[in-house]
C-alpha cells in the first residue's frame, strides 16, 4: 500500500490565489452583466517588448531548421543568457560572479519552492509576516514547518513581523535560525530595504552561521538609487545567501516562463560531523537530476532585454506601472486609506478600515465596487487588517478602478 505524504495535508485546500478565483467566479456567476476589474493578483498586462519578440520569432525560425535546431539545452542555462546577466545585473553594481553560479530557471516560484531541498527537514526556518506563501507551503511540504496553530502560524517557524511600526523590515531574531527567507522589494507590502538593514541581515546570518534565501523579483521596480537590487552588494553575502531573480515582472514573463537563482560557490552547509559542503554543486546536481533546462526560445527572449533596445522597451513598461501605483497610492491616501508601498514596488500595502478584516473588505469591495484586491491576511497572520493592490493592470482599467473605489465610498 502507496502511503501519502501526509505533510501536504496539513496544507489548506487552495492556494490563496485560487481561494480568491473561486470568490470572484462565484460572484460573477451571480451578476453576469458586471464587468469585474481586478487589482489583486500579480499578473502583467502589458505586452511584451519588441525586442523581445523580434528575439522570440528569430529563435522560433532558427528551430524550424537543420543547423539552428535545438532539443535538451544545458540544464543551468545557455551561456549566452548568463553572460548577459553578469554583464547587466552585477558587473554595474560591482558586483562580480562567475557563470556557474548562475542558474537559469522557468520562474522564481520554481526555485524559491524547490531551494529548501539542499537541506535537512530539521532545520530551523525564519520568515517575515506577512510573506510570498510559497516559502512557508514548500516547507509544509517537507515537514519542517510543524504543525499550522489556531492562531495561523506553524510550530516550527519564527515568525518576524514587519508593520509600520519597525518600517516593515524585520527585527533581528534574538537567537541563532537555520534559514531566513527576505524578499526585497517586498511581496506583499510593496516596501524596501536600505543597504544599511540590509547590512545587519549579512552580518547576523555571518555570525550565527544562517544561510538567507534573498528573494529579488521585483528589484527592477526600484526608483531610489539608494536603495540595494541585489543582496550581494553587501559584503560577506556571497557567504551565506542565495538569490532568486525573475523576469515575469520585469519583463512580462509570465506566460513565457524565465528566471534565474544565483548559488555563489563561497555558500555552504553542514554536516552533522561539521563537515562544510558547498551548495552550489548540489543544486547543479539537483537541476540536472530533476529539470531539463529553461526553453531555447524563452532564454534567448530574456537575452533581448539586455539589449540597448530591449532595455529602453523594459523600462517603459516598468514606467508604466509604475505610473499606476503612483495614482493609486494619491488616490487611496486621499480617500483616507493607510498605504504603504508603491514608490520602489509594483504593490500598495493598505490598512482596512477598523470594522473590516482583510476577507471583509475583499468582499465588501468586489460587491460593492467590483474591484478585486488580495487580502493580506493570505500571505500570514501579520498580514490580518490589510489588502494588496497591484498596478499590473492598463491605465484605463486603473482609473476605472479607482474610479468606481471613489464612488462606492461616497455611498
Amino acid at each position: 500500500m502507496a502511503l501519502v505524504n501526509d505533510h501536504f495535508l496539513k496544507l489548506p485546500n487552495n492556494y490563496l490565489f485560487a481561494d480568491i478565483a473561486k470568490k470572484v467566479n462565484a460572484f460573477k456567476a451571480m451578476h453576469p452583466k458586471v464587468d469585474v476589474i481586478s487589482l489583486g493578483i500579480g499578473d502583467v498586462t502589458q505586452p511584451l517588448a519588441p525586442a523581445v519578440i523580434e528575439a522570440i520569432h528569430k529563435a522560433a525560425d532558427e528551430m524550424a531548421t537543420s543547423q539552428g535546431f535545438r532539443g535538451y539545452g544545458p540544464e543551468q542555462g545557455y551561456d549566452f543568457l548568463r553572460d548577459a546577466i553578469l554583464k547587466n545585473d552585477f558587473l554595474p553594481r560591482g558586483i562580480h560572479l562567475d557563470r556557474d553560479e548562475v542558474f537559469i530557471n522557468d520562474g522564481a516560484k520554481s526555485d524559491t519552492g524547490n531551494i529548501q531541498e539542499l537541506i535537512r527537514w530539521d532545520n530551523s526556518i525564519g520568515v517575515t509576516d506577512p510573506i510570498y506563501p510559497v516559502y512557508i507551503d514548500s516547507n509544509v511540504m517537507i515537514g519542517r514547518a510543524g504543525w499550522k496553530g489556531e492562531d495561523g502560524r506553524w510550530s516550527n517557524v519564527m515568525y518576524m513581523p514587519c508593520n509600520a511600526e519597525n518600517g516593515f523590515v524585520p527585527k533581528l531574531p534574538d537567537h541563532r535560525v537555520d534559514v531566513v527567507y527576505l524578499c526585497y522589494p517586498n511581496n506583499p507590502t510593496g516596501t524596501v530595504i536600505s543597504k544599511d538593514e540590509l547590512r545587519k541581515w549579512v552580518n547576523y546570518a555571518l555570525k550565527n552561521d544562517t544561510l538567507i534565501f534573498y528573494d529579488a523579483a521585483y528589484q527592477a521596480y526600484i526608483q531610489d538609487d539608494k536603495i540595494p537590487h541585489s543582496i550581494y552588494e553587501i559584503r560577506g553575502a556571497r557567504k551565506c545567501a542565495i538569490e532568486f531573480h525573475s523576469y515575469s515582472k520585469t519583463a512580462g514573463f509570465t506566460g513565457i516562463r524565465c528566471g534565474y537563482t544565483i548559488v555563489p560557490k563561497d555558500v555552504t552547509a553542514a554536516t552533522l560531523t561539521g563537515e562544510r559542503i558547498p551548495l552550489n554543486p548540489l543544486w547543479y546536481r539537483r537541476q540536472c537530476t530533476k529539470f531539463n533546462g529553461t526553453s531555447y526560445i524563452s532564454q534567448r527572449a530574456a537575452e533581448a532585454i539586455y539589449t540597448p533596445e530591449g532595455k529602453e522597451q523594459i523600462k517603459a513598461t516598468i514606467n508604466y506601472y509604475m505610473d499606476n501605483a503612483k495614482k493609486m497610492l494619491t488616490t487611496l491616501r486621499s480617500l483616507g486609506f493607510e498605504c504603504y508601498g508603491g514608490e520602489n514596488a509594483p504593490y500598495i500595502w493598505a490598512k482596512t478600515p477598523e470594522t473590516s478584516s482583510s476577507w471583509k473588505f475583499f468582499e465588501e469591495m468586489l460587491y460593492g465596487a467590483h474591484v478585486v484586491c488580495t487580502p493580506g491576511v493570505g500571505f500570514g497572520p501579520a498580514g490580518e487588517g490589510y489588502v494588496r493592490f497591484t498596478a499590473f493592470g492598463s491605465h484605463e482599467k486603473t482609473d476605472e478602478a479607482l474610479d468606481r473605489i471613489r464612488q462606492w465610498l461616497k455611498k
